[in-house]
C-alpha cells in the first residue's frame, strides 16, 4: 500500500526552517546550541573551520580558535558576506583532507542523501580532524510532536535522524566517536514567558544521562593513517670484470698470438 503523504521539499523546508529560527521557540534553540558547540569546540584549533548550514544566516562556532573560518549556504543571496560559499551539502567545493574541523548543523535533517552529506563531510576532513553533528533527537518530547504533526512545516518536516544512525555512518567512515551529548529538555512550545518558565529543565536534565532533548551534538574524530609507501629492495651482486674492447678494432675482441717467426724478427731488429 502506497503511502498518502506527498514527498518532501527539503529545499522548501531549509527556507521555512530558516525562518523558524526567528521565532522565540527557534532563537531559544539556537543560542542553546550555540553554547553547547562553544563549549565542545573549546580546546580544538587548527586552520581551517568549515559549518556546513542549512541558511548563512544561522551562524554557529563562531568563538572557535581558528584561523579561517568559511561556511556553506544552499542558495545565493545578496550581501553574503566573505567566507560564505553557495554549495550543496552533498557536494561540497573544497580538497579532501583540506579541514581541521567541520560542523553540521541540523544539514543531514533536511537532505535528500542524509548519509552523501556526512561522508562529504568526513572527505574534506584532514586526518585528525573534528567532527561535529547537530541534529534533532528523535527520542522525546521533540520527537513526539514530530509524530503527531499533521502539518509538514519545518522543523517537524525533518528527517529526525537518530544519533544511532548517525553514530554507525561515522564508524564506517573511519570516525572515531568521542563525545555524544543532548541539549534543550524544554518542551516545544512557542510562547517566550513559558520557555523562560521551564529553563529549570535544562539544569535538571544536564546532570542525568536521559535519551531524552530537542537535539544530539555527536563529536567525531577522524582516524585515517597516512599512506607509506614501500620501497622495493634490491639485492646487491658481486661485481664481475668485464674486459673492455679497444673502439674501432675488431680483432681486438680476440687474443693476440706471436708466432715463433714473428718473434725471431724482434729480437733481430
Amino acid at each position: 500500500m502506497k503511502s498518502s503523504r506527498t514527498p518532501i521539499d527539503y529545499n522548501e523546508q531549509r527556507e521555512e526552517f530558516e525562518t523558524w529560527f526567528q521565532s522565540p521557540l527557534g532563537r531559544a534553540l539556537l543560542a542553546d546550541q550555540r553554547r553547547k558547540v562553544e563549549w565542545v569546540t573549546r580546546e580544538f584549533t587548527g586552520a581551517h573551520q568549515l559549518l556546513v548550514s542549512v541558511s548563512h544566516r544561522l551562524p554557529i562556532a563562531t568563538t572557535t580558535d581558528f584561523s579561517m573560518r568559511m561556511m556553506t549556504t544552499p542558495r545565493w543571496a545578496a550581501n553574503l558576506s566573505d567566507g560564505v560559499v553557495v554549495s550543496d551539502a552533498a557536494e561540497l567545493p573544497f580538497p579532501s583532507e583540506s579541514m581541521d574541523l567541520v560542523v553540521l548543523h541540523h544539514t543531514h535533517d533536511f537532505a535528500e542523501q542524509p548519509h552523501q552529506v556526512v561522508r562529504e563531510a568526513t572527505r574534506v576532513l584532514r586526518s585528525s580532524g573534528h567532527l561535529i553533528i547537530i541534529g534533532f533527537n528523535p527520542i522525546g518530547l521533540w520527537g513526539i510532536r514530530k509524530l503527531i504533526s499533521r502539518r509538514r512545516h519545518a522543523p517537524w518536516g525533518g528527517r529526525f535522524v537518530s544519533p544511532g544512525r548517525v553514530e554507525d555512518w561515522l564508524n564506517l567512515l573511519d570516525c572515531e566517536l568521542g563525545d555524544v551529548c543532548r541539549g534543550f529538555h524544554r518542551p516545544p512550545i512557542r510562547k517566550a514567558h513559558a520557555l523562560d518558565r521551564l529553563g529549570f529543565m535544562e539544569r535538571l536534565f544536564n546532570r542525568l544521562p536521559l535519551p531524552g532533548g530537542a537535539y544530539y551534538c555527536i563529536s567525531a574524530e577522524k582516524r585515517v593513517l597516512a599512506r607509506t609507501e614501500t620501497r622495493r629492495r634490491w639485492r646487491k651482486q658481486a661485481k664481475q670484470p668485464v674486459a673492455m674492447p679497444v673502439a674501432g678494432s675488431v680483432s681486438a675482441l680476440r687474443p693476440h698470438r706471436h708466432s715463433t717467426k714473428d718473434s725471431q724478427q724482434e729480437r733481430h731488429s
